[in-house]
């Protein structure tokens, strides 16, 4: 239990749990405005869920707000039957989502024995089809439209920062993933399916997540075509979950983080020391701000990603280093500790490449931010593919997966890509025509419209039931696959 001491578990749980509110927030949210506007009593809105007790609610009733913290759920809550009207607004103590009661609906807040014999003009089982769409629906669609505007705030604020493929003047480093389907270093990727890739991004995008498989290739002054496999992505995703087993393993040794070997394809650029970590492998051997390293126990490391590579195959362990300094090849030899670190600060990419930088004014963010929302949302739906086979299903996470996406330094940029890139999956997943999920309530009423007659109370019950089952199934998977990356 060392992580709970670790700063950057912390700032990364207010990450997640800060992002997380403000979603389940804004979706609620969304259900509670429309059911009002249609004449729906909405009971309760609720941020986290509350059993047995509410850490804080509030009510407008006898003309004034009445306020109670740490209060116990009671079967007979004067609270409840004042001025039906009014909405209870609260804080649960399990920060696992959040509900909006609705009145006369089947759901998480009310099964069938609970609705009342005689249905009532401000239920929503007796509002018509189109309205109770809308009101289920709605959550959905502020999860989505704050994505986009998230999107195009973060664009007019920040920008949009890339390196453009053109400038990478070396080519790319490839992982095992690539170079055993025939790629070789400093390959240049030329075109994916006909599409002409901007960035390593998108040849990582296409080929992984979408499965494209054609590609044009530039090795020195020769361009061919090659077929890589249709495995690719799974290969990939197996290839993340073993090098992710050692990661955690060095990780569960002293807290710390180890840079493992890349395993997908990025820009190759060299390994320039910036500064030296006093007390570490590189400034005990004597390396010096500006050494290039080119190899590592005499075998040719010229990227980036090839001397970590070579280093996580000398844990405890002497090795010659070989690099240049001033233009002079010179050697040392270095003791690397079981965390396989030289202890060295490294020239970022920007040193050897150019950057480039594009700009938004407040009319250009807004279709930029809705592009760009709208293209993240079809790239993970390609990827959901990826789910229903092996290599994804052990992928799969929960909770500690998701917090672990967001920096371990705090970052606004980072925090509202997070969020706005969350708030997509959650409106996809509430899509999923799953019952308990609004997919499921909006299944049931497509086929209502269709069949001219609404499925029963006690039918939904039912439904419900299952899927709330089917989906506290998918929790305890994805939450004991983190687990098991953690203990095991």
């Amino acid at each position: 239990m060392d992580f709970l001491t670790s700063p950057t578990f912390w700032i990364k749980l207010i990450q997640f749990l800060l992002s997380i509110s403000f979603l389940v927030l804004i979706h609620e949210a969304g259900h509670c405005i429309v059911a009002k506007l249609n004449g729906v009593r909405v009971e309760q809105f609720y941020m986290f869920f509350n059993p047995s007790f509410s850490i804080f609610r509030m009510k407008k009733f006898d003309n004034k707000w009445h306020f109670q913290f740490f209060h116990r759920n009671e079967e007979q809550d004067e609270w409840v039957t004042k001025e039906p009207d009014n909405t209870i607004w609260g804080i649960g103590w399990v920060p696992m989502g959040g509900y909006c009661a609705i009145a006369g609906m089947v759901d998480e807040t009310h099964d069938a024995n609970q609705l009342g014999a005689e249905p009532q003009p401000w239920e929503f089982r007796t509002k018509n089809v189109w309205q109770r769409l809308s009101i289920i629906i709605a959550g959905i669609t502020v999860n989505f439209i704050a994505a986009l505007i998230l999107f195009g705030v973060i664009f007019y604020t920040w920008g949009e920062t890339r390196l453009p493929l053109k400038n990478v003047t070396q080519g790319l480093y490839y992982s095992e993933v690539f170079t055993k389907q025939g790629l070789q270093q400093r390959d240049k990727i030329l075109l994916v399916d006909s599409l002409v890739p901007e960035t390593a991004g998108d040849v990582l995008e296409w080929v992984v997540i979408e499965g494209k498989q054609n590609i044009v290739v530039q090795r020195g002054d020769s361009v061919f075509s090659m077929t890589l496999s249709a495995r690719t992505g799974q290969d990939f995703l197996a290839a993340s979950a073993a090098f992710d087993k050692v990661e955690r393993e060095h990780v569960r040794q002293d807290n710390t983080y180890t840079k493992r070997p890349y395993i997908g394809l990025a820009e190759y650029y060299p390994m320039v020391v910036a500064q030296t970590t006093d007390g570490f492998p590189a400034a005990l051997a004597g390396m010096q701000a500006g050494d290039s390293i080119v190899s590592i126990a005499g075998i040719a490391t010229p990227s980036v990603y090839e001397v970590q590579n070579e280093l996580s195959k000398h844990p405890v362990d002497s090795v010659t280093i070989g690099f240049y300094r001033s233009g002079v090849p010179m050697e040392t030899r270095a003791f690397i500790g079981d965390q396989c670190k030289l202890g060295i600060m490294m020239e970022p990419i920007t040193t050897f490449y150019a950057l480039e930088t594009t700009h938004y004014t407040f009319w250009q963010s807004i279709p930029k931010g809705i592009q760009y929302g709208w293209g993240k949302l079809v790239d993970y739906v390609k990827q959901f593919r990826l789910v229903f086979t092996k290599e994804g299903a052990q992928n799969l996470g929960g909770f500690v997966a998701i917090g672990n996406l967001f920096p371990a330094r705090w970052s606004w940029y980072s925090f509202w890509y997070m969020t706005a890139f969350l708030s997509l999956i959650l409106a996809f997943m509430n899509f999923l025509p799953i019952p308990a999920l609004d997919g499921g309530y909006i299944l049931f009423l497509l086929v209502e419209i269709v069949m001219g007659r609404k499925p029963s109370d006690k039918f939904l019950e039912v439904a419900n039931n299952i899927g709330f089952w089917v989906l506290i199934a998918l929790l305890i998977f994805a939450n004991g696959n983190d687990l098991l990356r953690v203990f095991f």
